[in-house]
């Protein structure tokens, strides 16, 4: 990609907001600040690794952004009568905890959480967009560097009043295993695995899931997109060399994967920061396709 032509650092006000505007405008009543806090705890043994998705409703109950409401990625927004773990709600029920949440159609929501790569945050922005819901930004550092600059926090849980929420789903935002099936080997297509090197190369495996990756996928680990130090999303410039080292063009339609469709969100949203114009999550990921003895594997 020619970084010439790279998005402006201002063009990333559309999916990024400092501290510093958050803290001017908590009382904002166009604004929904969420806590995405979560987490997902592994245990290896043997290159074996099983993993617990859990959210954090303690740690907010503790303290958060004055005003955030909290949202479980682990149960809220989730199928749970999909055999696949973590797989985007349907409309009916997002729509109905985005209602009684008070996040409504004319809100800016603000999306934060505590991981290093925000990846909780940035799978509520797919969420969001999925349903059609195009306002939603990533707080840039999360609570982390808000706390780090000493910023206010609060332990009160607010209430807003019932809003009305209308989900209109996105396909193209989504793919099923059998549609990433048909775009293996196509010449318009990219395959990006978010996951560790080690999991992409089979050294490690997750659950009972086999070892590898998807035949042609390209790996870029979610940790490449942010700053190590500082939890920052890098510089567009910076993310531009990171992609098309790994040779992600923007002409071509991007299909991400990790394990469960939410680590892959980091990486799209980076890729939607660049004005990449075609991003597709496979929201089955690795939790589907390992699983599936009929889906082809590389190692």
């Amino acid at each position: 990609m020619d970084t010439n032509n790279v998005k402006t650092q201002e063009d990333r006000s559309r999916f990024l907001v400092e501290t510093s505007w958050l803290a001017e405008h908590l009382n904002d009543p166009h604004v929904r600040i969420v806590d995405m806090r979560g987490y997902v705890r592994t245990i290896e043994c043997d290159g074996v690794q099983d993993a617990l998705y859990i959210g954090a409703f303690d740690d907010y109950k503790n303290d958060h952004i004055p005003g955030a409401l909290y949202i479980d990625w682990s149960s809220d927004i989730v199928d749970p009568d999909d055999a696949v773990k973590a797989q985007i709600a349907p409309a009916t029920r997002f729509t109905e905890v985005m209602e009684r949440l008070g996040i409504g159609d004319q809100h800016l929501v603000i999306a934060y959480d505590a991981h290093p790569t925000s990846q909780f945050a940035t799978r509520l922005w797919w969420a969001l967009n999925y349903y059609g819901h195009e306002q939603v930004v990533v707080l840039n550092g999360g609570l982390a560097k808000w706390k780090r600059e000493n910023r206010q926090l609060s332990t009160t849980i607010p209430a807003y009043p019932r809003a009305i929420f209308t989900a209109v789903a996105q396909p193209q935002l989504r793919a099923s295993a059998e549609e990433v099936l048909a775009l293996l080997g196509q010449q318009d297509t990219t395959l990006v695995d978010a996951r560790d090197q080690g999991q992409y190369s089979g050294e490690i495996t997750r659950g009972d899931g086999r070892r590898g990756h998807i035949p042609g996928a390209l790996n870029i680990p979610r940790e490449e997109v942010v700053d190590g130090d500082t939890g920052l999303f890098r510089s567009n410039e910076e993310l531009s060399r990171v992609f098309s080292a790994a040779g992600v063009s923007p002409e071509k339609r991007v299909v991400a994967y990790c394990n469960g469709g939410v680590a892959a969100t980091s990486v799209l949203f980076s890729l939607a920061m660049l004005g990449y114009p075609k991003l597709t999550n496979y929201d089955g990921s690795w939790n589907e396709w390992g699983t599936r003895q009929d889906l082809p594997i590389e190692t």
